[in-house]
């Protein structure tokens, strides 16, 4: 939306129209049992609830939904499936510590991110020069986020061209929009990149594990868990990618030297 503001720029003050990113909030239902409550960017929406439901574990594929009516009045997302869904609300938000591959560290999990996130075996390889470009063409999508500057982005690229790209205020619903839409059109992530424009956090390195791509690519840099993640995960995460340089955290064998 465009909002009226006061500007102040070198010592003088200006009035001008801002473009402001919307802020939405999504009350998901499943089979009439409220799960969750999302806030997001109000574009793409169905691709965000399927993305949420299968990286929550609620559905496997996107066949598994028998309807999904969205009601932007009453700001609801209504879904029924074709299975049984039964969920504890509070052991759906419970943390628990599992073992690294008996390698003596441990990762925080929640209960139903140890469930759905999968190693990722892809053999994908990058460049240098691809890896700089999997963000450049994310960028060239970031129409939002340069209007805005209040917008996370996120792609899925191959080596050398842009699948898609989505945008909202929550950097993981960036990231469901786009699992969303690779299961409703069934594509295939092999040899695919998750290129990101924020840090990478162990939530994100999740949502990056869940929709099973074996690499992402980003702008900042990942945490201390987010590696360990990405180790046991088989992801390579790179990230501080500025100018001409990179550093590679994990699995550095998928790009090549």
């Amino acid at each position: 939306m465009d909002k009226p503001v006061v500007q102040y720029r070198d010592g003088a003050w200006t009035e001008a129209m801002d473009v402001i990113a919307s802020e939405y909030a999504l009350t998901i239902f499943v089979n009439d049992n409220e799960l969750a409550t999302i806030v997001c960017t109000p574009a793409h929406m169905e691709e965000l609830v399927v993305g949420f439901l299968a990286s929550e574990g609620i559905i496997r594929r996107a066949d598994q939904i028998e309807s999904l009516a969205i009601s932007r009045y009453m700001g609801t997302a209504r879904v029924t499936t074709k299975h049984k869904v039964t969920f504890n609300q509070e052991f759906y938000n419970k943390r628990y510590i599992a073992s690294c591959c008996g390698k003596g560290r441990q990762s925080f999990y929640f209960h139903n991110d140890a469930v759905t996130a999968k190693h990722v075996d892809d053999d994908v390889r990058l460049t240098a020069d691809q890896v700089f470009s999997v963000l450049d063409a994310m960028d060239e999508k970031a129409i939002l986020f340069h209007e805005t500057g209040g917008v996370h982005m996120a792609a899925l690229c191959k080596p050398g061209e842009l699948v898609l790209a989505r945008t909202d205020i929550g950097r993981h619903n960036a990231l469901d929009k786009i699992y969303g839409y690779v299961l409703k059109a069934d594509v295939s992530l092999a040899g695919t990149v998750i290129a990101f424009s924020g840090r990478i956090s162990s939530e994100v390195l999740l949502k990056v594990a869940k929709i099973g791509v074996g690499v992402v690519v980003a702008r900042s840099a990942p945490t201390a868990l987010a590696i360990d993640m990405a180790e046991e995960l088989g992801i390579t995460a790179v990230g501080f990618v500025r100018g001409r340089s990179f550093n590679v955290y994990t699995h550095a064998w998928r790009i090549q030297k």
